[in-house]
């Protein structure tokens, strides 16, 4: 069992950076791959960036590449999204995902599904 918890959501203009941290609790933690997707109002749950058990892979959505980078510590029980160059289009709730460690991520699943996920952060960007 992995339960998360998201910070580090708020206000920010456009251009600007933000840093978002899931921390996570539970044995298999580090043996379970991450994942990061963001619902905008209105619009279904989209992917944003994954992350193996190791930290040796990521993957992005396309909206994010180039801009979003997923990092994490597996001694510190956080997996975490750096954003940068933030458009009002990125304006959503965050929520941080963990999938079982028998299901590694992989080039033809790190979309999903998972098994855990969070409540989630709310990141508004103002034009």
């Amino acid at each position: 069992q992995v339960q998360l918890a998201e910070s580090g959501g708020g206000v920010v203009e456009a251009g600007h950076s933000l840093r978002l941290s899931c921390a996570a609790s539970g044995r298999t933690f580090s043996n379970s791959g991450m994942a990061w997707f963001r619902q905008a109002p209105g619009k279904e749950r989209e992917f944003v960036a994954a992350i193996t058990w190791n930290g040796g892979t990521t993957y992005y959505g396309n909206s994010v590449k180039g801009r979003f980078t997923i990092s994490r510590d597996n001694a510190k029980n956080t997996v975490d999204l750096q954003m940068n160059s933030l458009k009002p289009d990125d304006t959503a709730v965050y929520y941080c995902a963990a999938r079982k460690p028998s299901f590694a991520i992989s080039e033809s699943s790190y979309t999903g599904p998972y098994d855990y996920w969070g409540q989630g952060t709310r990141v508004t960007v103002s034009s």
